[in-house]
């Protein structure tokens, strides 16, 4: 059973900078799609970035270009480098670990328990 814990989130301004941070423990990390997802207060889930042990990552709609996402299968870490940040981003920030790349959370089979990004205006 993979088991996931995100850090890295906080308050910042607009225009400023969070690397988000989700370490797994136990598991085939590197066999899975790391993905990461984002709910906004009163909103759905929404998809942001994707990326699995190989090829290119896929981005959620407005992300791509200000977010970057990353793996270092080494020390079962994933990343997402958030720059540009807009009030709009606020959210809880959630990784995944699933068995395909894709922005559907189907095949995402364990999740962490969130967390929070506010960026203030």
């Amino acid at each position: 059973q993979v088991q996931l814990v995100e850090s890295g989130g906080g308050l910042v301004q607009a225009g400023g900078s969070l690397r988000l941070n989700c370490v797994a423990s136990a598991g085939s990390f590197s066999r899975y799609t790391i993905g990461w997802f984002r709910r906004a207060p009163g909103k759905e889930r929404e998809f942001v970035a994707a990326l699995m042990w190989s090829g290119y990552p896929i981005y959620g709609d407005s992300m791509e270009g200000r977010f970057t996402i990353s793996r270092d299968d080494a020390k079962n870490t994933g990343y997402l480098q958030m720059n540009s940040l807009k009030p709009e981003d606020t959210a809880v920030y959630y990784c995944a670990a699933g068995t395909s790349l894709t922005s559907s959370v189907t095949p995402y089979f364990a999740w962490g328990p969130g967390t929070q990004v506010t960026v203030s205006a």
